[in-house]
């Protein structure tokens, strides 16, 4: 049976294709409709193995029933021998209309009926027709068919006797052939359909996680320009104090003018650097917390003494040449991966020792990894995970680093992300 699912391991969202297995094994109706269409020459869909496979079986089928009906035939008194060849020529030419089946299932279908009342050599090959049908078309088509067969059973049966059976026992044995026929084919056409269902199913999951990604990256882009909106602020009014100073008090002794002077130039530096990371993102509303602090990297200290007070095993390797000397983009990048690190591994790997690692200097950059081991024991998943993750991927491709997440070869989970500071 095939198998869709849709899996969250460590914050990651995937996808599970339905296990469908070679195209070859699947009937050339549900590879049509897999999107796979393939015609020979006629413009007709071209048969897999598998329908080679199943029309041969048919054909035998029909063929194999056919002769058990011969036999039948030749036990008849009142059946004229001319009659009698007559009817075993009628079912070898329903046989070998079995191999029509596929092009105008209900045609055919009511074509061996009528010939299945006057030959009953083509009983078998009626019977295929009947299961055509039904895997085919709607159920109605093969209702109509078949309550028009258990309504002429009688007929048949009191104009032609079976032989061997009693006339109640040789209409319940045909009407009980039919059914099964039918029954067969309305189980092999609901799977069929569960399988195309399941196809629909992964492809809207696919669509729906594509939109949660974009969704995630935009909303990342949102809070990015908030966060960035008072640090912004912040240096261009400095740069405008400092500015105006000197425009009103031209004749200011020559140290105020070099001090202000160099408080414009750091402002300006620091306000082109803030900027380069939000160029090209949209401005969103503010929300509740825009005039909140924004986190350093001095703050990670503080970020781990809070992860231990609740209870994880957090071990911090901070080794930064000056962190004071920090950016305070990066050292907010830096904050927020270690955050998100820190709840994903409380998440998803509960009980498991977190080591949260910092190195880096001016001119080499800042390097970050948030590490964990697999979970002690078996964790439930957590709906909707795997959008924090994509908005620091956003927030490090905006500061001009990278970031990397994954599983480790061990079974633990890893993000690991380097962030530029210049020198």
């Amino acid at each position: 049976m095939p198998t869709v699912s849709l899996s969250t391991v460590s914050g990651e969202e995937r996808v599970s294709q339905p296990k469908l297995g070679p195209r070859w094994l699947l009937p050339s109706a549900v590879v049509s409709e897999l999107g796979e269409v393939r015609t020979d020459r006629s413009g007709r869909l071209r048969r897999t193995a598998r329908d080679w496979v199943v029309d041969f079986s048919c054909f035998l089928l029909a063929v194999f029933i056919g002769l058990l009906a011969a036999e039948t035939v030749g036990k008849e008194e009142n059946l004229a021998p001319a009659l009698a060849a007559v009817d075993q020529m009628l079912g070898a030419l329903a046989c070998a209309a079995v191999w029509l089946r596929r092009r105008r299932p209900v045609e055919l279908a009511v074509a061996l009926l009528l010939v299945s009342l006057f030959s009953n050599t083509a009983g078998g090959a009626c019977l295929v027709a009947f299961f055509t049908v039904t895997v085919h078309r709607p159920f109605k088509y093969a209702a109509w068919l078949g309550g028009i067969a258990t309504a002429a059973m009688p007929v048949f049966f009191w104009l032609r006797p079976d032989p061997d059976l009693p006339f109640a026992a040789s209409i319940a044995f045909t009407a009980l052939l039919n059914a099964a026929a039918i029954g067969w084919g309305m189980f092999v056409r609901s799977k069929r359909q569960l399988l195309l269902s399941l196809r629909d199913q992964v492809r809207r999951a696919e669509t729906e996680a594509a939109l949660r990604a974009e969704q995630a990256q935009r909303l990342a882009r949102e809070a990015i320009a908030r966060e960035m909106h008072d640090v912004l602020a912040h240096r261009l009014t400095l740069l405008s104090v400092h500015a105006g100073a000197l425009e009103f008090r031209p004749d200011a002794p020559r140290e105020e003018t070099v001090r202000a002077a160099g408080v414009i130039r750091e402002s300006a530096h620091e306000a082109l650097q803030d900027l380069r990371e939000i160029i090209g993102v949209l401005r969103a509303g503010e929300s509740d917390d825009a005039g909140r602090p924004q986190p350093t990297l001095g703050a990670v200290e503080g970020l781990v003494a809070e992860s231990r007070q609740a209870g994880m095993k957090v071990v911090l390797d901070l080794r930064v040449t000056d962190p004071a000397a920090v950016p305070a983009s990066v050292g907010r990048t830096a904050y927020r991966i270690a955050q998100e690190g820190l709840t994903n591994a409380r998440k998803h790997a509960p009980g498991a020792e977190v080591t949260v690692s910092m190195a880096g200097g001016p001119g080499a950059g800042l390097a970050v990894a948030v590490l964990n081991p697999p979970p002690p024991g078996p964790v439930p998943p957590v709906p909707g995970s795997g959008q924090g993750l994509i908005g620091l991927t956003e927030r490090a491709t905006l500061a001009g680093g990278t970031l990397e997440h994954g599983r480790e070869s061990d079974g633990g989970f890893a993000v690991r992300a380097w962030l530029p500071w210049g020198g």
